[in-house]
C-alpha cells in the first residue's frame, strides 16, 4: 500500500509544497501515468503532479491503482484556501458535500450526498503543523486551523487536503511551501522513519464534530488539546511523534452549520420526525465514513451547544440518540 499526494501546477499554493517536498533527499521518477500525469517515489509515498482543477479530479487513487497496479491507502491533497477575511492561514479539512440533495450540483466537486472517508491524520497533522509554523516563524502571522468538510473530488481511500491560504500573495509563500512540506516530511514519516498520526485502531476516541462555523473553533480545542472548560488555552509541544496522537484528538467529519440544513417543524414539535431538509443524511453519512475509517475506534458527536437554537439542538441530541451514537462533551475526549 502506498500513500498518495497530489498536487496541481495550476495552484501555487499546491505546486509550491510539491517542490519543496520534492527538494528533499530520496526521490525518483514514479511509474508512468496514461493521462499526461508526472509521478515521483520515495519508499511508499507517491507524489502526483497534474495541471487541471485538484477538484476535478475524481477516483485518482483507483485511476492511480488500475495505471500502476499499486493499491493507495490515503489520499492527501495540496491546495489554496480562501476566505473572506484573506487572513493567512495553514489548513486541513476532510472532504465531502454530504448535506446536499441528489437534484443539486455541488460547486466545487464530489457527489451530492456523499462524505469521504476521512483520513486519520487530520488531528494529529494539525498539532505537527502548529509546531513547524511556530518553529519557522509563521505564528502569529499565520493562523493553523482545521476547517469544516466541504468539496471534493470524489475519492475511495481515506483523504485529506493540507492548504495554504487565503490570498494570491500568501499561496506562492515560499516560506508556508516550505512549512507544509515539513508536515508532509516528518508526518509520512520520510524523517525519522515513524509516521505521525498512524492509526492503529486500539479502541480510542474520534471526535464527530457537529454544528459551529467552518472554523469550529469549539471542536478545535479539544482536537489541539486545549480544555476551553478549564481554560487551558496553551497547548504542551513535544517534538515526540507520540505527543501528536495521544495529547489532543482524533477528528473524524466535521460539519458546520450550512452542511445540517435543517427546516423548521409544526409548531409543538421539536423532535427529529417533524424537522426537514438534509441533516440527518449528513449526520448519519459522516458519522458512518468515520466510522470507517477508523476501525476499532469509538466515534464520539461533540456538538457546538451555541451554535443551534433549541428546536434544533433537541432534533439533533434525538436523532443522535436514536442511531446510538455517543454524544460526548470535552473531557470525554481526553
Amino acid at each position: 500500500m502506498v500513500v498518495l499526494v497530489v498536487a496541481t501546477a495550476s495552484d501555487p499554493a499546491s505546486i509550491g509544497p510539491a517542490s519543496a517536498f520534492l527538494a528533499m533527499p530520496g526521490w525518483s521518477p514514479g511509474p508512468p501515468i496514461p493521462e499526461g500525469m508526472e509521478s515521483f517515489t520515495n519508499g511508499n509515498i507517491r507524489l502526483l503532479k497534474h495541471d487541471r482543477s485538484i477538484i476535478a479530479e475524481d477516483n485518482l487513487d483507483h485511476r492511480w491503482q488500475e495505471a500502476t497496479g499499486e493499491a493507495i491507502s490515503e489520499v492527501i491533497f495540496l491546495s489554496k484556501h480562501t476566505a473572506v477575511s484573506n487572513r493567512p492561514a495553514l489548513t486541513v479539512h476532510p472532504i465531502g458535500v454530504p448535506h446536499l440533495r441528489e437534484d443539486e450540483t455541488p460547486p466545487q466537486g464530489g457527489r451530492p450526498g456523499w462524505a469521504a472517508l476521512p483520513n486519520p491524520r487530520i488531528g494529529p497533522w494539525l498539532r505537527l503543523m502548529q509546531q513547524i509554523a511556530a518553529d519557522q516563524g509563521l505564528v502569529p502571522e499565520f493562523e493553523i486551523t482545521l476547517e469544516a468538510t466541504h468539496h471534493g473530488p470524489l475519492t475511495n481511500t481515506p483523504t485529506m487536503f493540507v492548504e495554504i491560504g487565503s490570498t494570491e500573495e500568501y499561496w506562492g509563500r515560499q516560506d508556508a511551501a516550505q512549512a507544509i512540506a515539513l508536515v508532509l516530511w516528518k508526518g509520512l514519516g520520510l524523517e525519522e522513519g515513524k509516521a505521525v498520526g498512524t492509526w492503529t485502531g486500539n479502541g480510542e476516541k474520534v471526535l464527530l464534530g457537529i454544528g459551529g462555523g467552518h472554523y469550529a473553533p469549539r471542536h478545535m480545542d479539544i482536537v489541539m488539546g486545549r480544555l476551553a472548560e478549564k481554560n487551558i488555552c496553551s497547548m504542551i509541544l513535544s517534538t515526540s511523534s507520540n505527543y501528536f496522537s495521544k495529547n489532543g484528538a482524533w477528528v473524524g467529519h466535521l460539519l458546520s452549520g450550512y452542511s445540517l440544513p435543517m427546516e423548521a417543524p409544526p409548531e409543538g414539535n421539536s423532535k427529529g420526525s417533524g424537522v426537514g431538509g438534509m441533516w440527518k443524511h449528513s449526520i448519519k453519512a459522516s458519522f458512518e465514513a468515520t466510522k470507517a475509517a477508523f476501525p476499532g475506534g469509538e466515534v464520539i458527536a461533540h456538538l457546538d451547544q451555541k451554535s443551534f437554537k433549541g428546536w434544533q439542538k433537541n432534533a439533533i441530541t434525538s436523532y443522535l440518540q436514536e442511531e446510538n451514537i455517543r454524544i460526548g462533551k470535552p473531557n470525554d475526549f481526553l
